[in-house]
């Protein structure tokens, strides 16, 4: 643990309340959209809309907290943000209430996620850079795993009453509110400037370092397939007919997630974090390659452990690596236009998923995702994110 700064335990601690909160949510969404009435198209337009206002905000919040020299207070707005958009869900089941509700809670990821970053970007050094992001995201998907298992026991006791579910997980989502006060900050940078305007933040852009432009261009091309969770999800649905079995399968990816993370993040840091990443690619490829031909309890088994290796081994580290790259005044910036433009492209990735769904079936959209991590995968195992003659980050 010595190699985990106090702050970023608060971070993961807060984290882990929320994540317990909206993972109750998170496996029970599609099931409660599709009995209100909302098609496979309209459940994959809505999540790409979230990931699409969660992206464009990180970067503008990002850069704005550059500005202002602080992270600390976007940190707590967003968590409250989220924390009371949650019970507006069981308000009302109309079309427009639930898209501004979903919307205030991923506006508070928005506000968040580029100044919590940050401050974890400012407690690493290079010799714990990937251990310190992957103890947080450990620790955000055990509060996934606990929140998952909540649900699950919930709708065993109350089948299908998804409503006062929105109202019960306030209360985690509350508590991790309160430990955000917890956290402390160090102003280390200059003067306060002039709040950015709205999309200033992409011109970072064109002063990044190359590294910086070639690492996220990679990553987004392979976002572009990669559609949101509920198609998965949806899928389990269609070959067991069942919410529990679905449920249970979402915690064994998470359960794996959670176990495999901080140890991954060790290896990245000691063999470098390209190789963990290409691994966890391959990884992703099994699974959408795997649930297309899924049929027994083994096979669905093996395809969400490859899934939750996946995410152990890209999720932090994408950002880890992305911040090698970026100065640490503008680390806001640096992570908040990776995270936009990631949003964008699982947006695009969301939609084009629902469509293709409907009009061709389940096989087209996960084949060819498949395909674009093993693509990405020999991209960055051929070494196109560093070439000779780049500058090495001050940074690391």
């Amino acid at each position: 643990m010595k190699a985990i700064p106090k702050n970023v335990v608060f971070l993961t601690v807060v984290s882990f309340f929320t994540d317990v909160s909206s993972a109750a949510l998170y496996p029970v969404m599609p099931l409660y959209l599709k009995s209100i009435g909302f098609s496979v198209f309209l459940i994959g337009f809505l999540e790409g809309l979230m990931e699409l206002v969660t992206g464009l905000g990180k970067g503008y919040f990002g850069q704005w907290s550059d500005r202002t020299g602080r992270r600390l207070p976007f940190v707590r707005l967003g968590y409250f943000l989220s924390a009371v958009a949650k019970p507006m869900l069981g308000l009302s089941a109309a079309v427009g209430w639930v898209f501004f509700a979903r919307m205030l809670d991923r506006m508070g990821k928005s506000v968040r996620s580029a100044s919590r970053d940050a401050l974890l970007a400012q407690a690493a050094s290079s010799q714990n850079r990937n251990r310190v992001f992957n103890f947080h995201r450990a620790g955000d998907t055990f509060g996934t795993v606990v929140g998952a298992a909540l649900a699950l026991a919930f709708l065993a006791l109350f089948p299908g009453q998804y409503v006062a579910l929105f109202f019960w997980v306030f209360v985690p989502a509350a508590v991790g509110l309160a430990f955000a006060f917890a956290v402390r900050e160090k102003k280390t940078w200059s003067e306060p400037k002039a709040r950015p305007r709205l999309w200033e933040y992409f011109g970072y852009w064109k002063h990044s370092r190359p590294q910086y432009r070639r690492l996220v261009t990679v990553l987004i091309f392979f976002a572009l397939f990669n559609s949101s969770d509920v198609f998965l999800l949806l899928k389990v649905k269609e070959l067991t007919g069942d919410d529990a079995s679905t449920i249970q399968w979402f915690i064994l990816f998470n359960v794996v997630y959670a176990v495999c993370t901080y140890p991954l993040g060790g290896l990245a840091d000691k063999y470098g974090v390209q190789k963990v990443f290409v691994a966890g690619l391959f990884c992703y490829a099994l699974t959408y390659g795997g649930i297309v031909f899924a049929q027994t309890h083994l096979t669905l088994a093996l395809t969400f452990a490859a899934y939750g290796l996946f995410m152990a081994a890209t999720e932090g580290g994408a950002k880890a690596w992305v911040s090698v790259y970026a100065p640490k005044a503008d680390a806001g910036a640096a992570i908040g236009l990776y995270d936009s433009l990631h949003s964008v492209a699982l947006m695009a990735a969301s939609v084009w998923a629902g469509a293709v769904w409907h009009f061709a079936g389940p096989e087209w959209v996960f084949l060819p995702a498949a395909g674009a991590a093993v693509l990405a995968a020999l991209v960055l195992i051929f070494g196109w994110t560093s070439k000779p003659g780049d500058e090495t980050p001050s940074n690391v």
